[in-house]
């Protein structure tokens, strides 16, 4: 990990009697930035070596950050909100720049009240030199504590008239945003200085829901990547799973992931209840409620067959008759549902339509012969092999790979659903059957697809389970990471338990009201810098974050990023691209459904 530095009281414009002592750190004047050629003469080792996954990043040494500069003087206090009239700039020189987002603080009698510019105007109609005004949203408080300077957020010691304003040094915005504990995440650098690095509070994060939100290539994926090569650092016990909806992640964490695909994972049908069964093997037509209850009996037929079979070569029965029901997570072959349907056909009295019957009977067959349906309906040999299963899927013993990445990119669409519902009940259930034993973070991309706002959309199933996980995984050990392009399609119940949020650059209005509407952090402005943040920078918001921040995020190197699915024409075209063997191929893929 980069050094975090220390800070002394020393730094900071003395708080109390030693207010009217001037100190040179009051009177200085700001550093100039070193010049690019100053930062040339370094080798990149020298500037900040090389950690793992992440390209060096060329922070400004120590001696050149940035020192608090004094910008005027308290005019208004009302609540939060705190307003400075700024000082007229000395002849020959730059006024104060003060910018909305902004750290700043104010020395009060027994510590520096710490607040965010949120606006700033000029004021003043007269001949004269207009007055600067800036409106500070009041957040913490910065304070000796003996040892050293600690930041702390709420407010005991409001200011007072003629308190005079800074705008926050290295040495403050070190104490702010940087925590040197084994709980804190350096992602990348504050917009605001270069030389401080952005740090995100790891248990904060983690265990209350955090949303990544930017447009399409803006580098969602990259800073989640990111965030998590942090933390797998110093917790190689921990357990992710990445629902990959475009096979971007199979080289993000390189030996630290297992990779899944439906060509090497086996999600056994008799793992999914009744009504993911129902919504999988009945067909929304005609007698949709007559196939349901057949099949509601078939199945409870089927797994005390499967039961009464493997009694004699298992310690301990799959199916009790008394206490299993048709949601049990237990054995059955589809061939005894079938068996099943065919008894009830050649019976001359049936309790339904026999094209209800028929109907579920063609369904099932035509699953278990789809190979695209393969990984889920293609084994015969039935086994019960859910520990297996569980231990495969959330790394249990994780043997050094603590990453699930289950690509999802080549899973049939009308499958799709009952997949991502049945990782996540999953994920659900072994949490509270294991009493919160096995802490997981699901990382959810393109969540918009499958948690929906709007309620005719999606899959009803789905879009509960994961609302389940939302409300109540936080007590069993379960954290959600959201990621989506756009916020205004997210659930927005879902959306509201995400207690941090990396917001990146969003150009829609709607997409950015949504934002405003679900962080209480709104009030600072900083949103509305959204549709102009580059690319790799993010403002984080919310629990997670020591205050709101504006970041520039580490850059992976290039073996390391998430791969983007994106096309590139010019290089394409540039050479033959396509021939008749491929195409040949192609078709054959397309043909036996082999993707």
């Amino acid at each position: 990990m980069r050094e975090v530095w220390s800070q002394s009281q020393d730094m900071l414009p003395p708080v109390g009697p030693a207010a009217a002592r001037p100190t040179a750190q009051a009177s200085a004047q700001p550093t100039q930035p070193m010049p690019s050629a100053a930062l040339a003469g370094t080798s990149a080792s020298a500037r900040a070596p090389q950690i793992g996954p992440f390209v060096p990043t060329a922070r400004l040494p120590r001696h050149v950050a940035r020192v608090a500069q004094k910008i005027g003087r308290v005019t208004g206090v009302a609540g939060p909100v705190t307003t400075i009239e700024l000082d007229a700039a000395p002849a020959g020189q730059a006024p104060p720049r003060a910018e909305i987002g902004s750290l700043a603080k104010i020395r009060t009698r027994t510590a520096h009240v710490v607040g965010i510019i949120s606006s700033l105007r000029q004021t003043g109609q007269g001949p004269g030199p207009d007055t600067v005004v800036v409106e500070i949203i009041l957040v913490g408080e910065m304070a000796h504590d003996g040892k050293s300077m600690s930041f702390a957020r709420g407010v005991a010691n409001f200011p007072s008239i003629g308190d005079e304003a800074f705008l926050a040094g290295h040495d403050d915005l070190a104490v702010v945003y940087c925590k040197g504990s084994v709980a804190a995440l350096d992602i990348g650098t504050l917009y605001q200085d270069p030389s401080v690095p952005a740090c995100l509070l790891a248990d904060e994060l983690f265990s209350k829901h955090f949303a990544i939100v930017g447009t399409t290539g803006c580098g969602k994926s990259s800073a989640l990547a990111c965030i998590l090569h942090r933390a797998l650092e110093r917790h190689q016990y921990a357990h992710v799973i990445v629902l990959d909806m475009h096979g971007e992640y199979h080289r993000a964490f390189g030996a630290k992931a297992e990779v899944f695909r439906p060509d090497n994972l086996y999600l056994p049908f008799w793992l999914l209840n009744f009504q993911e069964l129902r919504s999988v093997l009945t067909s929304p037509e005609d007698h949709h409620d007559a196939q349901s209850e057949i099949l509601c009996d078939a199945i409870v037929v089927a797994k005390r067959r499967y039961a009464d079979a493997a009694a004699g070569r298992l310690r301990n029965r799959t199916f009790d008759s008394a206490t299993g029901t048709v949601d049990s997570p237990t054995p059955f072959r589809l061939s005894d549902l079938i068996a099943y349907i065919d008894e009830q056909l050649g019976k001359l009295e049936r309790s339904y339509p026999t094209l209800a019957y028929r109907r579920l009977k063609l369904r099932i067959e035509a699953l278990a012969s789809d190979p695209r349906f393969s990984f889920m309906f293609g084994n015969p040999n039935m086994e019960d092999t859910m520990v297996d299963l569980l231990a495969q899927i959330f790394r249990v013993p994780g043997n050094g790979k603590p990453v699930t990445v289950i690509e999802l990119s080549t899973v049939p669409e009308e499958i799709l659903d009952v997949v991502i519902l049945l990782i996540s009940r999953l994920t659900f259930d072994l949490a509270v059957w294991s009493d919160g034993g096995l802490p997981v973070l699901l990382v959810c991309e393109e969540a918009h697809r499958y948690i929906p706002a709007d309620d005719r959309r999606g899959f009803l199933p789905t879009r509960q389970s994961l609302s389940r996980i939302a409300k109540e995984g936080r007590k069993y050990g379960i954290s959600l990471a959201l990621l989506t392009q756009r916020p205004s399609e997210l659930d927005t119940t879902v959306l509201s338990q995400c207690s941090t949020l990396l917001a990146m650059r969003l150009a829609t209005e709607s997409d950015q009201k949504v934002m405003r509407a679900n962080v209480h952090d709104s009030t600072f402005g900083i949103l509305e810098y959204l549709p102009l943040l580059a690319d790799r920078e993010a403002i984080v918001l919310g629990c997670g974050a020591p205050m709101p921040m504006r970041v520039k995020l580490n850059e992976l190197a290039e073996g390391w990023l998430p791969g983007s699915g994106q096309v590139r024409f010019t290089d394409r075209w540039a050479r033959p691209n396509m021939d008749r063997p491929r195409l040949e191929e192609t078709v054959s893929r397309w043909r036996g459904r082999k993707l």
